[in-house]
């Protein structure tokens, strides 16, 4: 199969707030009021996070059945540690992003321990937003002037 190219869209709409678009859809990202923004979306860590829960979630169940997984129902929640001194410039020696990240996955299936782990162990292994956080790509920057 070619490679297929994915496009999303960050527009400023003034102060911290940032119009997100992909094909047809919308979203709003934003910051906490503690940290400057107005409080009207999801950080961008905060969306990395729910990205990276949302495509474990995609994965199981996309799977369950190859892998004969009888999936009742699953929930994914990630949490990350982030010291914001870091990337604040306040402490040179902080890591900017995440420091550590934890999915901590909430399963209901008729299946043993063992094969839910194993499950666990191939989504982890399939999801393209944990394989793009744990070997990150290539990145690249393109100025274009307005």
């Amino acid at each position: 199969m070619a490679n297929e190219t994915f496009l999303a869209v960050a527009q400023s709409m003034g102060g911290l707030k940032v119009s997100c678009t992909s094909r047809n859809f919308e979203f709003i990202l934003d910051e906490p009021q503690k940290l400057g923004g107005s409080n009207e979306g999801m950080s961008p860590v905060e969306a990395l996070l729910a990205s990276l829960g949302a495509c474990k979630v995609i994965v199981a169940r996309s799977f369950a059945g190859m892998h004969s997984i009888h999936l009742n129902d699953i929930r994914v929640e990630v949490e990350g540690i982030l010291d914001p001194d870091g990337f604040m410039g306040k402490n040179k020696e902080a890591k900017i992003g995440f420091s550590t990240i934890v999915s901590k996955f909430y399963i209901e299936a008729d299946n043993t321990d063992e094969e839910i782990s194993d499950f666990i162990a191939f989504i982890n292994r399939t999801c393209p937003v944990a394989d793009t956080i744990e070997n990150a790509p290539t990145i690249k920057s393109e100025i274009h002037k307005l």
